[in-house]
């Protein structure tokens, strides 16, 4: 939408946006299959077949390492499983890597927010598609990880806010 209608955005807010940077962003990028697109593959088949917390462990350790889903407390995986269903589309996405290019062309005034303790992928891709933006500007949520909403729900709003009100 920011890149193709930023015509009907006044502000962008991406916590912690998922996906994966290709060469120009990353020199580290390979092309072909996918890692991260292989394991919610196999998270979504496993969806798909019933085993709900099977994919969600996976898709959890794949987000923020190993161990993440059995860290979760019981709230957290609930919401999660309540919308695990939504992971079945992910797969028929099939999103190609961010670029240079797209990045270059968003113009919307964007937020970046991330939890401080976030690991994985998704503090690469939050920092290096915010330096790519021009009108960017990023936050971090001392203390929290991807659920950084749930965490620490006023910190978050107030980050929200503040950007929405300049």
């Amino acid at each position: 939408m920011a890149q193709q209608r930023p015509d009907l955005l006044r502000r962008l807010i991406l916590a912690e946006p998922g996906g994966e940077l290709d060469v120009t962003l990353d020199p580290a990028f390979k092309p072909g299959p996918s890692p991260l697109a292989a394991r919610i593959a196999a998270t979504a088949e496993k969806i798909a077949a019933g085993d709900i917390d099977g994919g969600l462990m996976l898709f959890m350790d794949a987000l923020e390492g190993p161990g993440a889903w059995k860290r979760l407390p019981a709230i957290p995986k609930q919401l999660l499983r309540d919308n695990a269903m939504t992971l079945l589309g992910q797969t028929r996405d099939k999103r190609p890597p961010f670029s240079l290019a797209d990045a270059e062309a968003i113009k919307t005034p964007t937020l970046f927010i991330g939890g401080a303790n976030t690991k994985g992928a998704l503090p690469q891709v939050l920092h290096t598609l915010a330096a790519h933006i021009s009108d960017s500007r990023t936050a971090t949520i001392p203390g929290a990880t991807h659920p950084m909403f749930e965490q620490a729900p006023q910190k978050f709003c107030e980050i929200v806010l503040e950007f929405l009100g300049a």
